[in-house]
């Protein structure tokens, strides 16, 4: 009992100092995980082993973190945005529905947080070309990329754990959540144009101005744009093809990074000083806090709870695993929640046997984990990535600020999801 007090409270007071911001995100979270390490809810080997386990994830962002340095410095992301508006004719709402659904279509074959990481700088570029805040934007592709990533089996690390333990093929993720992502991509549209979009004007005379840019100017080393172009794409193949060539995503990306690093002569000081160590330094001291709060049993307590408490109960069933799995997201993590509560629909399946579409248990799960995601900046790796790439492009995003857009999406997507479910699988 006592270290379960202990520990509830940890979490709660470094919870407190991420939302209040007394202390940075990166030390309050490595303080949690230590002193949980420290008075013993968690050993040395577990608090290794926490980090070892998602060692993937924090390859993957340093790889991915140093080739988009290297290709911001070519300019590239300064053409495409220029490109982007021009299309566009600077009008917000066409901007933004055209950014996201590019975010959301990239996000459902290839690893979120590689996405997220090459569109934020692009649309904090064309808002402030535009003189208009960037937050709408850098929100609406963060949501939009936890959005497609439920459409497919490849495109959130959570899909691919439900695919694992509810032995689910990519049609089948295509057939059943790929439906729910494109309704989820209609209503965050609808929100970001009612309560943003509408309020944007942007001047004529701006407008002419962006359309008299000549976009070829902003390019400043074509040959390293060259090589990255050449890297990059056959890194983004290696993701797609990742579960054929039996390489993880980390291997893939770190190759790319240190091939990129080498052919364009970077030297490292150049490109570590680059690399966002306090969001590396985030999620490692959230595993090892996560790793906590398992091991005092809170997790396991309430899905035991939930068997018996659906037990029988179809339809109860779906309504519980959706939304616990999104409050559970919301603090925990999409993945974490993902390998746990697959664990609790495990167990529930066998009390409904004989039952038709005893798949939809893993679709809630689904829905829940991916669209949950949009609900705090801890929820997703994604969110964690994208506001700190945005804090260092001047577009500060805070975590009450990203809980008021992000709770309301969330909240959405998940009530229409639920309606999904229960008509579609009755």
């Amino acid at each position: 009992m006592f270290y379960l007090t202990i520990g509830v409270l940890i979490f709660i007071v470094i919870f407190y100092f991420i939302i209040t911001e007394k202390i940075s995100s990166a030390w309050a979270t490595m303080l949690g995980g230590l002193i949980m390490a420290l008075i013993g809810i968690l050993n040395e080997e577990q608090a290794l082993k926490a980090i070892y386990e998602r060692l993937e994830i924090l390859l993957l962002l340093i790889g991915m973190m140093m080739m988009v340095h290297i290709i911001s410095e070519t300019g590239v992301f300064q053409w495409f945005a220029i490109k982007v508006a021009q299309f566009t004719k600077g009008e917000p709402f066409r901007l933004i529905v055209m950014l996201s659904l590019i975010t959301a279509l990239c996000s459902a074959f290839l690893d979120n947080v590689t996405t997220i990481l090459l569109m934020a700088p692009i649309s904090i570029l064309l808002a402030n070309e535009l003189r208009i805040d960037p937050f709408p934007f850098v929100m609406t592709e963060i949501m939009s990329a936890n959005i497609g990533g439920l459409a497919t089996l490849i495109g959130d690390p959570t899909q691919l754990i439900i695919g694992s333990e509810g032995e689910l093929g990519f049609n089948a993720f295509l057939a059943n959540t790929a439906p729910m992502a494109i309704i989820s991509m209609i209503i965050l549209l609808g929100n970001v144009y009612f309560f943003y979009c509408r309020k944007m004007h942007i001047s004529r005379d701006l407008k002419i101005r962006i359309m008299e840019i000549d976009s070829s100017r902003s390019l400043k080393d074509i040959e390293v744009l060259k090589v990255s172009m050449i890297i990059f794409s056959m890194v983004l193949i290696g993701f797609v093809l990742n579960n054929f060539i039996n390489k993880g995503l980390a291997i893939i990306a770190l190759s790319g990074a240190i091939f990129l690093v080498v052919l364009t002569k970077k030297e490292p000081k150049e490109i570590l000083v680059n690399v966002e160590w306090e969001t590396l330094f985030f999620f490692i001291g959230l595993f090892m806090m996560i790793t906590g709060i398992e091991n005092l049993h809170i997790i396991d307590f309430i899905g035991n709870k939930l068997a018996d408490f659906t037990k029988g109960n179809f339809k109860l069933a779906l309504i519980s695993i959706t939304w616990l799995s999104g409050m559970f997201t919301s603090v925990i993590g999409n993945v974490a929640n993902a390998a746990t509560v697959s664990k609790i629909v495990n167990v529930m399946l066998p009390t409904f046997q004989g039952q038709d579409n005893l798949n939809a248990l893993w679709w809630a799960l689904s829905f829940g984990s991916c669209l949950g995601g949009n609900l705090t900046i801890l929820a997703s790796a994604t969110n964690v990535v994208a506001v700190a790439a945005s804090k260092k492009a001047g577009c500060k995003i805070d975590f009450v600020k990203f809980l008021k857009f992000g709770a309301s999406i969330s909240i959405q997507t998940l009530l229409v999801a639920t309606i999904y479910l229960l008509v579609r699988y009755n």
